[in-house]
């Protein structure tokens, strides 16, 4: 099944060319202060998605290894994109709430998990949940 999805006001839009197997949770302060929560996201790999508008896509280098798109009418933020070298390169982590049917996507993860804020927490079992040393050591190469 496709999925497509766009920003708030149409702008920008996209079709993801690849399976979506899950949706992850980021509870990073970036991640946070850029979706104004926590951000919710599908992975989806490298060349997997088509987008239409892409001149109205700003870009933001927020990390060494990330930068975050959004919309540049509008502000939508629309995607997470894996900057840095090695196999995740060019991965990007597509917002969960810019897409147009959400129906049957899991929720698998959490990423940052002892950076959550003490306000919320999701319901359910078996996602898996990694720390901010965990995250760090993978985009490092380590893990």
């Amino acid at each position: 099944m496709s999925h497509s999805g766009s920003c708030l006001c149409g702008a920008v839009s996209y079709e993801i060319t690849s399976e979506v197997k899950e949706t992850g949770a980021c509870h990073c302060t970036m991640c946070r202060k850029w979706s104004g929560g926590v951000y919710l996201a599908v992975a989806v790999p490298k060349d997997g998605m088509k987008i239409t508008g892409e001149d109205q896509i700003g870009i933001y280098t927020s990390s060494p290894w990330a930068e975050r798109a959004f919309c540049k009418t509008c502000g939508s933020s629309l995607f997470y994109r894996v900057a840095a070298e090695g196999p995740m390169q060019g991965e990007m982590h597509v917002g969960f709430g810019t897409l147009s049917d959400v129906s049957n996507i899991p929720f698998t993860g959490e990423l940052y998990i002892d950076l959550k804020p003490e306000a919320y927490s999701f319901s359910g079992e078996g996602r898996h949940q990694m720390t901010n040393a965990e995250v760090t050591a993978m985009f490092a190469g380590e893990a």
